[in-house]
């Protein structure tokens, strides 16, 4: 029959095997890890709202290319970029690389974009 673990030994036993995970990753490791996480793209909260009502979903593949469009507008030294992307338009925030809103094709017509210092326009 098994032994049973009390709830301080078995929350012992996961932070052993976490700091064993650790040890086995080196400070290189973790370094990189971060600097591409920091580099990522993230979603404001209104452009994941607005994604949401108009039935919009991002693949992975669709993050790298805006991932992609934000390093080359980084680049250039843009601060607030329009990003062109398929049927739909994505207010970002270059230096905190955020998409700040959405819009998709059938609301683009008429619609002014202001606040912005660039464009980047994706295939």
């Amino acid at each position: 029959m098994p032994q049973k673990l009390n709830p301080a030994q078995t929350k012992k036993t996961a932070q052993t095997n976490q700091a064993n995970q650790w040890n086995n990753v080196t400070f290189d490791d973790l370094l990189h890890r971060e600097l591409v996480k920091q580099q990522e793209v993230k979603l404001s909260a209104h452009a994941e709202k607005r994604l949401k009502e108009r039935n919009i979903s991002l693949s992975h593949e669709d993050y790298l290319k805006i991932n992609n469009a934000v390093q080359q507008a980084a680049a250039k030294g843009s601060r607030d970029s329009l990003i062109l992307y398929r049927d739909m338009a994505l207010v970002t925030s270059i230096t905190n690389r955020t998409v700040v809103t959405a819009v998709d094709g059938k609301n683009m017509q008429d619609h002014v974009f202001t606040n912005i210092d660039s464009a980047v326009i994706i295939k």
